[in-house]
């Protein structure tokens, strides 16, 4: 069986345009897919998950139904607990995440806290031009990603979304300057037109020199680049027709994170007074984008919302994953989708092992490893259909291509929202 238009659920490129075979229940070939992408669906057998229940230090197999009323119970016992991940799952089940919260009483976290979030609360301030990646493909003659490595972290961007594209304006390479700034070279400079290498840490000094440019000012050499180099993109900004700023983690988790956004998100604000300018974060997992709009039009917020009051509160640094953990405050998790003992940092991870952790994920993972209950899932877009958003918000349905003997994220936490309910 061969199965056309399938989004992509590795990076949050989400590119649809995926051709995979299916034979006997598994997937055989993946047509232009990415090595990531090939990865993620030719081995998503591997390392599968199973339904267990931690007992005298050992995971011990058990059905599903008692993993999933272990689970209700230790939430239902909880007074503080923690519902943490989303991302790699699809919207259906995130609405779920929340909701279970909101009868817990939770603080409820995605990933975005410990990569984007300084994005979002930018956004708060000062606000965002965007456009979606359609738009970006057909019309940008001017693009700029910085603190980002597209090349090995979103390899079909250039390809299908932003350099090399055949678009309805912009039809072949030579009508687009590709400018690169990071704190080093990487594989993504390998194309650019225009380089630059910042200093660690001095972002928002480059960032506002180049609005000083822009608006006519005098200027120095600032944060290692040179002043004529500032000055001539500050021209290329100010001159195209259509201009996008892509960025990453190397501006977010970077000395000033929040503060780095606001002055990028003014830089395109002051170059839409000139041309026309957006910008678009280079989002990591899939459905991380998901995430922060489930949340959004759930509760009113992006991430690090609690609900202990029976209401949604948003404090980030108080209700953020890695600061409620470091502060030894839940008393149990549920860690959907994602693997927090890989990523979060020392502190955190040292109290999640210490408390009774719930996780769901097809796999099993470094958290596995300290899990109370372990319960299997089918993978969102492989074998489990929903919804997801690209990095660029437009939302994009995921198809089912093989079946499994567990059932989906969504169903899972529907059955445990019912136990916990009584």
């Amino acid at each position: 069986m061969r199965v056309a238009d399938v989004p992509c659920v590795f990076c949050g490129g989400l590119c649809d345009d995926l051709v995979i075979d299916v034979e006997n229940n598994v997937v055989r070939k993946v047509v232009h897919g990415c090595a990531l992408s090939q990865g993620k669906f030719l081995n998503h057998e591997m390392n599968a998950s199973f339904p267990a229940i931690r007992k005298d230090g050992e995971l011990v197999r058990v059905t599903l139904d008692e993993a999933i009323g272990e689970a209700a119970d230790i939430l239902r016992g909880a007074q503080y607990p923690l519902v943490y991940g989303l991302s790699n799952t699809e919207t259906g089940a995130i609405r779920k995440c929340v909701e279970l919260a909101e009868i817990c009483g939770a603080t409820i976290d995605s990933t975005s806290s410990v990569c984007h979030g300084p994005t979002s609360l930018a956004v708060h301030s000062v606000g965002s031009v965007r456009a979606s990646l359609g738009e970006v493909k057909n019309r940008a003659d001017f693009l700029i990603f910085w603190g980002c490595n597209p090349a090995e972290a979103h390899p079909r961007h250039y390809t299908r979304y932003s350099v090399n594209p055949e678009g309805l304006f912009r039809r072949e390479r030579r009508e687009r300057f590709l400018t690169v700034v990071d704190i080093r070279e990487t594989p993504s400079n390998a194309r650019a037109d225009m380089s630059l290498v910042v200093d660690q840490g001095h972002d928002f000094e480059l960032l506002s020199a180049l609005r000083a440019s822009i608006k006519g000012y005098g200027i120095s050499d600032t944060a290692g680049i040179r002043k004529q180099d500032i000055e001539m993109l500050a021209q290329k900004m100010k001159t195209c027709r259509f201009g996008v700023f892509f960025w990453g983690l190397g501006l977010t988790m970077t000395s000033g994170k929040d503060k780095n956004i606001e002055a990028a998100a003014s830089l395109v604000r002051d170059l839409n007074e000139y041309t026309k300018f957006v910008m678009t974060p280079m989002r990591g997992h899939f459905n991380v984008t998901g995430a922060g709009a489930v949340l959004l039009w759930q509760a009113g917020y992006p991430n690090s919302v609690n609900f202990s009051r029976g209401y949604p509160v948003y404090n980030p640094g108080e209700f953020s994953v890695s600061d409620v953990l470091a502060r030894k405050e839940p008393d149990c998790a549920l860690i959907v989708a994602s693997d927090p003992i890989s990523h979060l940092p020392r502190a955190a991870a040292e109290h999640l092992a210490r408390i009774p952790t719930i996780i769901i994920d097809p796999k099993i993972t470094m958290t596995s490893l300290i899990a109370k209950v372990q319960i299997p899932s089918a993978t969102a877009g492989i074998s489990a259909e929903g919804s997801a958003y690209r990095m660029d918000g437009v939302a994009l349905r995921l198809k089912k291509l093989v079946s499994c003997e567990y059932p989906s994220d969504a169903e899972i936490l529907q059955k445990i929202i019912e136990e916990v309910r009584g």
